[in-house]
């Protein structure tokens, strides 16, 4: 929640530069990574600490490895922001140092927890695959930050492709596909979905993922390239098909305003294949990988997140307010008036930064970075008023008798 508003106040910061977002150092690069690392990644870290072990049907292994991420990758997270806002390399390395280790212990517990998995194969074979992603992108960031320190090893424009590929459709993008093998159908109360479809439709990105290393090296990129969005694109196809269905089939039809953020997420999942398309045979557009930014990693990641949150936090709340016969109603947790001003707030933000981006109009990317942290700080106040009931339900549990 931190992460996520000082992700806006540092587009707030550096909004001048609209044409140049992917440009060096700067406040619009931390912008970017306080969202992929502070946001998505940190939500992925404990999301998949709380859910694998549903699908894997195995328990977390340490209970002090959680608290020891935590505690190497937030700070870590923060001082890769403020090298990357502030032009500070040795800053950034550093953080890089903090936020390599904390991840490579993720996924050394997540790795233990596939490995002796017992359920949903589907869902775990998105997890095999999101965690070498990780590997791939931790690899190619710790070459991009060589190279912001005066060391490039490797040519930034075979990394840079390469990292975003494997940190938004790679760990990220095979996390949010195949934790919504469970989450979907959960909250739609509905049948799991068909398990052979899952598997093709990982196929797919699987396949895509692998056709872009060949292209980011230089070999045939256009045809390599087009290839991964084909394979891409037929892979999100099978999986909106088994989201659909599950949707359509689900004993609970009306699932409010947090899944028209879904559905929109869905929308720009799609879009993202159109623009990486248009990326790949070089269309002759202004400003392409910054669309290509926004719609992957603000139209369908980020608000994809938000809107699973704010469904997903109200019933793990419900579960740990304490041991009472009646634990509160997921319901009862939620503060919903802050949810209705992030949700016109937040699609408000993307929506004036394609405006901006299209007009080049710095004054617009301050309106949408205003509009977005507004939202932000929103959403985090529907999450400190859900612990404050949490926490006071769990009070309210009257003690066991004394024997």
């Amino acid at each position: 929640m931190f992460f996520h508003l000082l992700a806006w106040l540092a587009l707030l910061a550096g909004s001048a530069p609209v044409a140049s977002f992917t440009d060096g150092l700067g406040w619009p690069l931390a912008a970017l990574h306080l969202v992929t690392l502070g946001v998505l990644a940190m939500t992925a870290i404990g999301a998949s600490l709380q859910l694998l072990p549903v699908a894997t049907r195995q328990p977390v292994r340490s209970h002090r490895a959680p608290a020891l991420i935590w505690w190497l990758y937030a700070p870590g997270v923060g001082l890769v922001a403020l090298g990357m806002g502030l032009a500070q390399p040795r800053w950034l390395a550093l953080g890089a140092a903090a936020v390599t280790v904390a991840l490579v212990a993720f996924a050394l517990l997540l790795a233990r927890n596939l490995w002796h998995a017992r359920g949903m194969p589907g869902v775990v074979a998105h997890g095999w695959t999101a965690l070498l992603a990780l590997v791939a992108l931790l690899a190619t960031a710790l070459l991009l930050v060589a190279t912001w320190n005066g060391a490039p090893l490797v040519a930034r424009g075979t990394l840079l492709p390469l990292h975003v590929a494997f940190a938004a459709y790679g760990f990220m993008g095979m996390l949010a596909l195949g934790l919504s093998y469970i989450l979907v159908p959960m909250f739609a109360l509905a049948p799991a979905p068909d398990e052979r479809r899952q598997r093709a439709s990982f196929v797919c990105a699987a396949a895509a993922l692998a056709l872009v290393v060949p292209a980011s090296f230089g070999l045939a990129p256009r045809l390599f390239l087009a290839g991964a969005v084909g394979a891409g694109a037929l892979a999100v196809a099978l999986h909106l098909q088994l989201m659909a269905r599950a949707l359509a089939t689900g004993m609970r039809r009306e699932l409010g305003r947090s899944f028209k953020l879904v559905r929109f997420a869905w929308g720009a999942l799609v879009a993202s294949l159109g623009v990486a398309l248009a990326l790949a045979l070089e269309a002759p557009i202004d400003h392409l990988g910054v669309w290509f930014g926004l719609v992957l990693i603000g139209g369908w990641l980020l608000t994809f997140l938000l809107g699973i949150l704010q469904r997903i936090l109200p019933f793990l709340a419900s579960m740990h307010a304490g041991p009472g016969v009646r634990p509160p109603t997921p319901a009862s947790l939620t503060f919903d008036r802050p949810l209705a001003v992030h949700f016109v707030c937040h699609l408000a933000a993307l929506a004036l930064l394609a405006l901006a981006l299209a007009l080049e109009n710095a004054l617009l990317v301050r309106v949408a970075a205003a509009a977005g942290a507004i939202g932000a700080a929103a959403f985090a106040l529907f999450y400190v008023v859900l612990l404050l009931r949490m926490h006071r339900a769990a009070r309210a549990v009257p003690a066991p008798p004394r024997t």
